[in-house]
């Protein structure tokens, strides 16, 4: 039986407003952007780590950074690393000289490994470059750094070499990762250089990049989102929104999609439950709902379509069908102006590295599994160009049925979706620094900087300091990707499970180092700064002309100067993801969602349940009312358990008919 097909329209979950301040893309007198000086003044450093977000510069910043050291402290040769061969045009011949700089950016095109060729012939050209003695700059894959560096005999060949490794999230120290082996030998075994690059703010693998005692060897610089987007000229706001849908996502896509906007559309995995199995049906589908196909270009590859909503002609771009891909992305490599491109649809691809500035929309549909790749998609529209005033990013999500037996795995899906977005707001908020708060006189801003809170513990030792100033974004992350907090949130538990229970949990997981003082002093940090950063503020103004700024959590407003960790502890961070998730989705999934979460809380044998069944029906029977989970009689709430676990037994052997 076909189901219904329904689009439930909202407004963002998300919305952050910038200021246009143009700084972030303003250049000094050397030609540097606001985040290339920050990389710069650590250009002596011997190991950098940069995290900055999509089109800040990191390239360039790489650049200057390289030719300094080529030029002053003694580095003899740079490598760069890359990992696919389209981003490494972003590191070729580049003019540097003519806005200040002391020396352009030179590759000779034979040590340029992202040009077309066999990997075996890159090894090998990798090779000579390492014993060319006039060589100095050379580009390449990951893939090519893992193959040469097995190549290569012996560690101090990278004596006094840059090794730049760009996308360093793609890197891991597993044992079975081959760069990431290679950059623990080549930092422990020689003099090399090091100054990784990353976009993301949250590792891209399970296991970390580099071993804590490593990473410690590296100057950090960070670049926030926030100071890029707030610093541009024409970007104003940026928004996240989730537009849910049953049956087909075709069937729903015309109200999701805004074609007058220059929009990227990214289709599911045909492994994933969203996709049809046939993708190259969906892009006819998609086509049928943009418009009618008026032509395509023989020799670019690009379809125009008459747009059914007004008429105009529109330039879409398909970069699923295999035939014809390569002019297309030919094309869009050599576009130039705006109105050269207004949709594109793509299947894993035009994420990492893509580079269309004057998108304004990514429209996603399934669920995507990995933040790093959530962060990129947001990546291609938060360019800033005179075109747009605001960039979106809308993820289609399938609503499941009560009726269906995987109805938490598609919750639990819908969840990792909504905050996963909590996540991106955090990113995209301004800083914030969290402080005790010890006198009177003691002022905190609502809008990003200093916020004095009364009880906050000072971290106590250096362990603490490094978890709370550079890992919060990843402990987040670990945070809301555990399955008993998703099941928090989705059961909707009081804030004091979740604070003192589920949050310390992960944390001493993540950290089985720390002791239980430690433990308690990052859970008080991560708590505050995800509760604060999700905050609104409201600023009112007393008869004295005096401003007043609040701060709205969950249901509460509090006063900005009255702020204390009891009652910051008092509110569940993670409310609005509840509230999403229940405006959403209808009470026979919620309830059906929670009935299987309660199910599992206790493991109940056959004989237990057969007895707590009968005193069940004896406890109605005496108090008109069902077992309470929350009772503080032990009793009932194994009965309520049980009750909840009898009803997911029924459910299931009703669904397997």
């Amino acid at each position: 039986m076909k189901r219904r097909c329904s689009l439930l329209i909202n407004k963002n979950v998300v919305d952050v407003n910038y200021h246009q301040t143009g700084k972030s893309t303003n250049t000094n007198e050397l030609g540097m952007r606001e985040m290339q000086v920050r990389v710069y003044q650590h250009r002596s450093s011997q190991y950098i780590l940069v995290k900055a977000p999509p089109a800040s510069g990191k390239s360039r910043a790489l650049m200057f950074v390289a030719l300094d050291k080529l030029a002053n402290q003694g580095v003899r040769k740079v490598i760069v690393a890359v990992p696919e061969r389209s981003i490494g045009k972003s590191f070729q011949h580049t003019e540097l000289a003519k806005f200040g700089f002391y020396e352009d950016w030179s590759v000779d095109s034979q040590y340029d490994l992202t040009l077309n060729g066999g990997d075996a012939g890159k090894v090998q050209k990798f090779i000579d470059f390492m014993n060319d003695d006039t060589a100095t700059i050379l580009i390449c894959t990951h893939a090519t750094l893992r193959f040469a560096y097995e190549k290569v005999d012996d560690d101090h060949k990278f004596d006094n070499v840059m090794l730049a490794i760009d996308e360093f999230h793609h890197v891991s120290s597993e044992d079975s990762s081959v760069l990431g082996g290679a950059l623990k030998n080549i930092m422990h075994n020689s003099t090399a250089h090091i100054l990784a690059m990353t976009g993301s703010y949250f590792r891209g693998d399970s296991s970390p990049i580099l071993t804590p005692e490593d990473e410690q060897q590296f100057d950090k610089v960070n670049y926030t989102y926030y100071e890029q987007l707030d610093g541009y000229k024409y970007l104003k706001s940026f928004g996240i929104d989730y537009k849910f849908y049953q049956g087909s996502y075709l069937t729903a896509l015309d109200k999701a999609v805004d074609v007058s906007k220059k929009t990227i559309i990214h289709i599911p995995s045909v492994n994933s439950s969203e996709s049809t199995k046939d993708k190259y049906n969906e892009v006819d589908a998609i086509f049928d709902t943009i418009g009618t196909v008026e032509s395509q270009d023989d020799e670019t590859g690009i379809y125009t379509l008459k747009s059914h909503v007004d008429g105009r002609l529109l330039k879409v771009a398909d970069l699923v069908n295999e035939e014809g891909r390569d002019k297309v992305q030919e094309y869009l490599r050599k576009m130039k102006q705006a109105d050269q491109l207004d949709i594109l649809i793509a299947l894993g691809m035009a994420k990492e590295g893509f580079d269309w500035p004057w998108a304004e929309q990514a429209l996603t549909i399934g669920y995507r599994r990995s933040l790093t790749e959530i962060v990129q998609i947001i990546g291609r529209v938060t360019r800033d160009s005179s075109n747009k005033t605001h960039a979106q990013f809308t993820n289609m999500i399938e609503q499941p049925d009560a009726k269906d037996g995987d109805v938490q795995y598609a919750v639990n899906s819908i969840l990792k979706a909504i905050t996963a977005s909590l996540l991106m707001e955090q990113v995209l908020a301004p800083e914030i620094h969290l402080k005790a708060r010890k006198h009177k006189t003691d002022k905190s801003s609502g809008n990003g900087g200093d916020i004095f809170v009364r009880g906050l513990k000072d971290p106590s030792t250096r362990a603490v300091c490094s978890i709370i100033e550079n890992d919060m974004p990843d402990l987040k992350a670990a945070i809301l990707q555990d399955n008993a907090v998703k099941n928090g949130i989705a059961a909707n538990v009081d804030a004091e499970t979740m604070n003192k229970v589920l949050i310390p949990k992960v944390i001493m997981t993540r950290y089985p180092r720390l002791n239980n003082e430690e433990v308690e002093e990052v859970r008080q940090y991560a708590v505050a700064d995800t509760a604060l950063r999700h905050a609104v503020v409201d600023q009112t103004t007393d008869k004295h002309g005096n401003t007043n700024e609040f701060l709205r959590m969950a249901d509460k407003f509090i006063n900005v100067d009255e702020l204390d960790i009891n009652l910051i502890d008092s509110i569940n961070p993670f409310q609005r993801a509840y509230e999403v998730l229940s405006q959403n989705i209808d009470s026979d999934v919620l309830r059906a969602i929670q009935r299987s979460i309660d199910a599992k809380k206790f493991d109940f044998d056959e004989a237990e349940l057969v007895y707590l069944y009968n005193q069940t029906k004896q406890f109605i029977a005496d108090n008109g009312r069902e077992p309470y989970k929350g009772s503080r009689d032990e009793l009932e709430v194994k009965m309520a358990y049980a009750l909840a676990k009898l009803r997911d037994m029924q459910a299931r052997r009703q669904q397997n008919g």
